[in-house]
């Protein structure tokens, strides 16, 4: 065997009885040439099925290439004659190539390399630095998610987080359900609907349901009718998330601010400008020097001011380490929001007391959809990065890709390494 040769033996990491043929170069110029390397079996060698193993004769053979990784800076390309055979069980079957998967373009260890650049850059990116089409470079995306997908055994979380997340403008959404350990996706569905998350629930038999210990999500009717219809003992699990009370808080506060400003604005006194954040934000960021001037705000308005003590008070139950100290407490900050005459936060304190039997489950279980919140952030840095999603399938599959913690790799390569 001549140098040529032995070398992309080697760097195809063929077995036996597979050898390469031969090699050819095509260079035009010192950047621009493509290499061949033709490989092929020797004759004599005992053809059987690839799926039962039995003997088989050949009923005809298919010319395929193969893009491979290049040599230099040169394209490389591998080139069989692949038998397919008449096996008496199954039919015509095509021989299987060590190097390649099934109905594949491309060498399993060029498509390790494009699926290691997609975690990084565009499918536009990685197109262009590959020499590949974007429909090309898809379709090892979507490859790559079917085998993980095909691979994945779902294993019941013992902490679940269920939220949606964006897909375009317009209020159009993706139901995303993640694992809060693991810190993978699970599922994700098409808009927000109870049927979005039944579709994961159905995945699961009601023994691996009921291994699931807690579910933490927002107050979003179709996801509670999801979970209260399909998980045993769902009105102890279902943990409404204590950022999502906050998020409801922070509305309430904004709206009377605003009725505020607008009332001192025609009073001539611009107090309330530019403060929007400072009444929605940690206090407990703040330096020893941003508390004091935060507090003479407070003091030069009455219904934020109000307002704003309403949220960190109940934000603060949060703290507590007894169930038992919290319902006590709960009562007397509803009573007081009640008493406020601030209508946002009368009706967030009529929400509140509406699920609560679910937010206090969170003394019980402990847990936020901080995971979730985390995950949805990658989700949508994903989509700033693609510059957007064609459609859903798409945006699903990119999901899976970058957050579903899949084996996506092709498993000749696995097997070769």
């Amino acid at each position: 065997m001549d140098d040529n040769r032995a070398l992309y033996t080697a760097l195809l990491g063929l077995p036996k009885p597979w050898e390469v043929e031969k090699v050819e170069t095509k260079i035009t110029s010192p950047l621009i040439g493509e290499v061949h390397v033709w490989v092929g079996l020797p004759e004599g060698t005992r053809w059987v099925c690839p799926q039962c193993k039995a003997e088989a004769p050949i009923h005809d053979h298919q010319e395929r290439a193969w893009r491979h990784l290049d040599t230099c800076q040169f394209k490389t390309l591998v080139h069989a004659r692949i038998p397919r055979l008449n096996c008496p069980n199954h039919g015509i079957k095509q021989l299987d190539v060590p190097w390649a998967e099934q109905k594949s373009r491309f060498t399993a260890l060029f498509e390790v390399v494009a699926i290691e650049w997609l975690k990084l850059a565009t499918t536009k990116a990685v197109a262009k630095m590959m020499r590949l089409t974007w429909d090309e470079v898809d379709g090892i995306q979507e490859r790559a998610v079917r085998r993980g997908m095909g691979r994945r055994t779902l294993t019941p979380p013992r902490y679940a987080g269920v939220d949606e997340t964006s897909y375009q403008k317009r209020h159009e959404y993706v139901t995303v359900v993640s694992d809060l350990e693991e810190g993978v996706v699970l599922h994700v569905a098409d808009d927000r609907g109870e049927k979005a998350l039944d579709g994961f629930w159905d995945q699961l038999s009601q023994e691996e349901k009921a291994q699931i210990e807690a579910v933490a999500m927002d107050m979003w009717d179709p996801y509670i009718k999801s979970t209260m219809k399909n998980l045993p003992g769902a009105a102890e699990k279902i943990v409404f998330d204590k950022f999502h009370v906050a998020q409801h808080l922070g509305r309430a506060v904004d709206k009377v601010r605003r009725q505020e400003y607008l009332e001192l604005m025609d009073q001539g006194n611009p107090v309330l400008k530019k403060t929007k954040y400072l009444w929605l934000e940690n206090p407990t960021k703040r330096t020893k020097a941003e508390t004091r001037e935060f507090n003479q705000l407070r003091d030069q308005v009455n219904r934020t001011s109000r307002a704003w003590a309403l949220k960190e008070t109940a934000m603060g139950l949060f703290d507590m380490r007894y169930s038992g100290a919290v319902e006590r407490n709960f009562k007397v900050w509803y009573a007081w929001a009640r008493r406020s005459r601030l209508e946002p936060m009368r009706k967030v304190a009529a929400t509140l007391k509406k699920h609560w039997a679910n937010i206090v489950t969170y003394f019980t279980h402990r847990i936020t959809n901080a995971g979730s919140e985390s995950m949805n952030a990658k989700i949508q840095a994903v989509k700033r990065r693609a510059c957007g999603f064609r459609n859903r399938l798409r945006f699903r599959t990119a999901i899976y890709f970058h957050c579903g913690g899949l084996n996506l790799y092709p498993t000749k390569a696995m097997a070769a390494a």
